[in-house]
């Protein structure tokens, strides 16, 4: 039996599984069928990979191609099963991936004669931008085209179509007792994975569920808790069995990710605000480090600031546990989205603007020092979402001047990710949707977009990396219009725009020399004076176009002290160590 799984990539509240992430679905989708049936022959394809064979390899998202991309019509041909995971809930700006769509794949597999299963969050539907309504066409089309749509746990149907079709039910969901041997067997698709080993960094589940939306419901906008109606905390041992797995596999980048609220793992329920249990957490990365101990990446992703501003002695305890297990360049992402209580209150949002402040100091007083790769250790981010019912022009500008105050406070954010709503059916801002404002308000929101990304986001960055920052391990993912991006491995990574070609899929030390809004510019060090080119040596900082030529007329130079000379006294201390000639 041949089954193929096409990756579609996957993005929502609370997991990533845009490449370099690997996401827990197609993990879990090939353990469930292997331990179903242990002789199957399991090929794991990327959207890229489809992309690429049916159009010719055009577009930057054709770059992600996997081990079996040479063989992918011939899989899909001789598959019994196709399996398809996608779905976007929460649609971002991606560096050298693009996540498909139900429509997209059907175009490609449609035909095939394998029998097609659609799996992961697609069911509810996919946004490629923000500001829009979800509509049942997509849905439509996949019924059309395959012949199971999943709604509760892909692993669960796949493992029960495998051993008795007839009890496979698209509605069911596992338990974690089911999930730790599909976990720990799934491991092993990480090989064909396009970025393995160097390159990957793999999500892992520790919680379904909001453990908020439990006590008084979840956000108006949250797939979260319309897809998991209850909470579950996966058990310490089965994310370090899983972790291990990886590790010996050769994996070195974790993103315990796939959760709503890390500081709310194994917590009390307590309304709205659950108690945290910072001994659990304490365990739980001390045993991923335990099984994992020269691990490179180890960073999270969500949190509820509530938890952390009304439970500080214990938000205080877990961030240290973090950053005593993980590794620098870790971002805790608060649900913020408005510091408008009117707004807040309608949407029943996870945060007032004093707890998200109170949060925002706790984890600068923790994780503000600078760790041996460049970065802060562990640092806030703040989501913002446009387009809610309720908001008003004050909504807009209570929110602006909450970051504000973070800036003028001297407090550290590492990113703002202002999105648009996206409205899904099942959520209660379905039944609130002839409501949303993205419309009615788009000059309001691209003003205050633009007022945040401008005087906000630039002075920020700044302050997080400032000039002369040399940030270390840098992957060179893409080159385009004379520019290599680059970025470290972990969650939220600070894109680099090296302004000049360099080879790609390497890691780079880099010299961060400007500041865009959302991103850097920087120079792979050490620099040598006598090869680089006029372009490269006019953005050391102190040296310009003027200096550049000067140089240039020197060159070359038989020593580092020779070309130190030629600078002042600012940007010699900047430079020294940096260079060779």
């Amino acid at each position: 039996m041949i089954v193929a799984i096409v990756d579609g990539y996957t993005d929502e509240p609370a997991g990533l599984g845009v490449p370099p992430y690997l996401g827990i679905y197609p993990r879990y989708a090939y353990g469930a069928v292997k331990e179903a049936r242990p002789d199957v022959s399991i090929f794991y394809l990327t959207i890229d990979d489809l992309r690429a064979a049916f159009l010719g390899g055009e577009g930057i998202e054709s770059k992600n191609k996997t081990p079996n991309f040479p063989k992918t019509r011939e899989i899909l041909e001789k598959a019994d099963l196709i399996v398809y995971i996608g779905g976007l809930h929460t649609p971002g700006k991606y560096l050298s991936a693009v996540p498909g769509s139900v429509e997209e794949v059907a175009r490609f597999i449609k035909q095939f004669k394998g029998e097609k299963i659609l799996g992961g969050p697609a069911f509810m539907g996919s946004a490629s931008m923000g500001g829009i309504k979800i509509t049942s066409r997509e849905l439509q089309l996949a019924q059309s085209v395959f012949d199971h749509v999943v709604y509760g746990d892909l692993e669960a149907f796949l493992f029960d179509y495998l051993t008795n079709p007839k009890d496979a039910g698209p509605f069911r969901f596992r338990t974690y007792a089911e999930l730790r041997n599909y976990a720990i067997i799934g491991a092993e698709v990480v090989r064909q994975f396009p970025d393995y080993p160097d390159f990957v960094i793999v999500e892992i589940e520790t919680q379904r569920g909001c453990p908020k939306a439990m006590g008084i419901g979840g956000c108006s906008f949250c797939t979260e808790p319309v897809r998991y109606r209850r909470v579950e905390d996966r058990p310490v041992e089965d994310v370090v069995a899983e972790v291990k797995a990886l590790y010996d596999l050769g994996v070195r980048h974790f993103r315990v990710g796939r959760q709503s609220c890390i500081f709310s793992y194994r917590a009390k329920p307590n309304g709205r605000v659950p108690i945290p249990n910072p001994d659990a957490i304490e365990r739980l990365f001390r045993g991923i480090r335990s099984v994992a101990p020269d691990v490179k990446t180890l960073h999270v992703d969500n949190a509820n600031p509530a938890v952390i501003a009304n439970y500080p002695e214990e938000g205080i305890r877990i961030a240290k546990a973090i950053v005593k297990y993980g590794t620098p360049g870790n971002v805790v992402a608060f649900g913020l989205e408005s510091a408008d209580p009117r707004v807040a209150k309608l949407n029943n949002l996870n945060a007032t603007a004093e707890e998200t402040y109170e949060a925002v100091r706790i984890l600068n007083e923790v994780g503000g020092r600078r760790g041996p790769n460049g970065m802060p250790w562990l640092l806030p981010g703040i989501n913002i979402i446009f387009g809610l019912p309720g908001e008003t022009k004050k909504s807009y500008e209570l929110t602006f001047q909450f970051l504000r105050r973070l800036l003028d406070d001297g407090l550290m954010v590492r990113r703002i990710n202002i999105r648009q709503v996206v409205v899904f059916p099942g959520t209660p801002l379905w039944h609130m949707r002839e409501r949303v404002k993205t419309e009615k308000h788009k000059k309001l929101i691209q003003h205050y977009k633009y007022k945040i990304r401008h005087e906000i986001d630039l002075p920020m960055l700044k302050r997080v990396v400032p000039v002369g920052t040399v940030l270390r391990d840098v992957r060179a993912e893409v080159f385009d219009n004379g520019l290599t991006y680059g970025r470290q491995i972990g969650s939220y990574p600070l894109i680099v725009g090296i302004p000049k070609e360099i080879p790609l899929n390497r890691f780079y030390d880099v010299l961060i020399v400007d500041h865009g809004f959302r991103s850097i510019t920087g120079i792979p060090v050490p620099i040598n004076v006598n090869r680089e080119s006029s372009k490269v040596l006019q953005y050391i900082p102190g040296v310009g176009k003027k200096k550049s030529v000067q140089i240039l007329s020197k060159r070359p130079f038989k020593t580092e002290k020779e070309f130190m000379d030629m600078l002042d006294d600012t940007t010699r201390k900047l430079m020294e160590g940096k260079i060779e000639v």
